[in-house]
């Protein structure tokens, strides 16, 4: 349990300290790093949500902006306080002292994506997600947020992970392993899809890229990518060849609805329209480097996906944020992705799916192939728990008290616990507050009242529909 201490400085465990100053008080928490750890006393500021008066590295704890926390791997928490009656305490980050072994052990820690010594031509405020070394924000995620549904928004997603299968074996040993039927994929066409332990708990979802006939790509998150490779290894026994290129590939994604309009500038001749909706084009020379370009994101609007060397990445970064300069294009951090793959209702591994989550009740039924021929893994489970109906299911929910829902937040109905909250946030488009809650499946009709447990009150919400917002096309 964390507490309030004199002249200490708060450490979470991952080099990143944060001092207080108020009345010389500090934070002093043993770790950060237990999952799930309610850290009652620690309130979470995003720098976003700062009024104008307040700095954007030194979040003010008052009225909505404050929330209790709950950690879990991979969340960005880039701002704590810790409040006591009476006081309002104002909190920063401090970088961990290089030049100490300890910090200096900690931050090499840390995986770094080519693009990281760009980050600071913009502003980038990194943090520790899922062992990478990342922005959170450039120039603040609302604002961010924002120009990704009005105008467009280029993010470095080189953290994620790519591996190539191939060989004459390579559709078998895929279809064994995949939910999808990716028979049905065609060359240039990409496709999203799970893999699944054999009791149904996901082990990732990921795309599926098939460059041509028994070539194809696999891209992976980030902080599954050890996992999944050796998952992956541990079951070829196919004719197929399985190769990691995760280092040897650099990923941006420039998303919003001038993101076509931008790229099309370094694309010269080749026609980006050409490319629909989960298709991609290989080899397309923005600026003089090639790249595959693909038509698909993580944020519920328009844009593109570009896979080049990592020596290209951070050029193109810089000319593709230099081509959309009138556009009102903006580098964008993590935070920003995460509300907005929220509000489209875009499911993110390890919070609204697991090993203890299966596709089906996290709502991606739709790729989950149960009439195909081969039986991949997990097809039985997941064939039974459709016949018999998922004892769980993903839901929308909006709060009617005043309050935030948060990751791990207990969901009750009738004084009975029904479920957890799996994602949430005031959404910055539709100024609510909102959720994403895995509940019993008995009680998740529309208009459902529930109630959240937030700082130990029980406050009241109602199910809802998702997504939450979904662009005009």
């Amino acid at each position: 349990m964390p507490t309030l201490e004199k002249n200490i400085d708060a450490d979470d465990g991952k080099g990143r300290d944060y001092i207080c100053s108020a009345e010389g008080a500090s934070i002093h928490c043993e770790s950060l790093r237990q999952k799930n750890s309610c850290l009652t006393q620690l309130w979470r500021v995003l720098p976003g949500e700062a009024t104008k008066g307040e700095s954007l590295v030194k979040g003010k704890l008052s009225g909505e902006r404050t929330e209790t926390f709950f950690m879990s791997r991979g969340s960005f928490c880039p701002f704590f306080a810790s409040k006591e009656k009476g006081k309002e305490l104002h909190i920063q980050p401090k970088r961990p002292d290089l030049k100490s072994k300890k910090g200096a052990d900690l931050m090499t820690e840390l995986k770094r994506t080519p693009l990281f010594e760009v980050y600071k031509e913009y502003g980038g405020k990194t943090i520790d997600f899922g062992g990478w070394e990342l922005p959170v924000q450039f120039s603040g995620i609302k604002e961010e947020h924002e120009a990704v549904r009005t105008r467009a928004g280029l993010f470095d997603v080189s953290h994620m992970g790519e591996f190539e299968v191939k060989g004459p074996g390579s559709l078998e040993f895929l279809q064994k392993m995949m939910t999808n039927d990716v028979s049905k994929l065609k060359s240039g066409g990409a496709q999203y899809t799970a893999m699944c332990y054999e009791n149904g708990g996901t082990i990732d979802d990921l795309l599926i890229y098939k460059l041509e006939q028994d070539h194809y790509i696999l891209v992976v998150n980030a902080a599954n990518i050890d996992k999944d490779f050796k998952w992956l290894e541990d079951h070829l026994e196919e004719e197929a060849e399985l190769k990691n290129l995760s280092e040897d590939m650099a990923q941006l994604a420039l998303q919003g609805p001038a993101a076509e309009r931008v790229l099309q500038k370094l694309a010269g001749e080749f026609d980006l329209q050409s490319i629909g909706f989960f298709k991609f084009q290989n080899d397309v020379e923005l600026n003089g480097k090639k790249a595959l370009v693909s038509r698909t994101g993580y944020t519920g609007e328009d844009g593109f996906e570009i896979y080049c060397h990592p020596e290209d990445a951070a050029s193109l970064w810089r000319e593709i944020l230099k081509a959309g300069k009138e556009e009102g294009v903006l580098p964008c951090g993590l935070g920003a992705r995460d509300t907005l793959r929220f509000e489209a209702n875009l499911v993110l591994y390890g919070q609204e799916l697991s090993k203890d989550i299966t596709p089906l009740e996290a709502g991606i039924g739709f790729a989950v192939k149960l009439n195909k021929e081969s039986n991949f893994i997990g097809k039985a489970a997941l064939k039974e728990q459709k016949e018999n109906s998922p004892g769980r299911k993903l839901v929308g929910i909006e709060m009617l008290d005043r309050g935030i829902p948060r990751h791990g937040y207990p969901v009750y109905r009738d004084g009975s616990k029904i479920g957890e909250v799996t994602t949430g946030t005031q959404s910055p488009t539709l100024k609510r507050n909102i959720g994403l809650a895995l509940l019993e499946a008995q009680h998740t009709a529309l208009g459902t009242e529930i109630e959240v447990e937030i700082r130990g009150k029980r406050l009241k919400a109602t199910i809802a529909e998702t997504p939450f917002y979904k662009r005009e096309k």
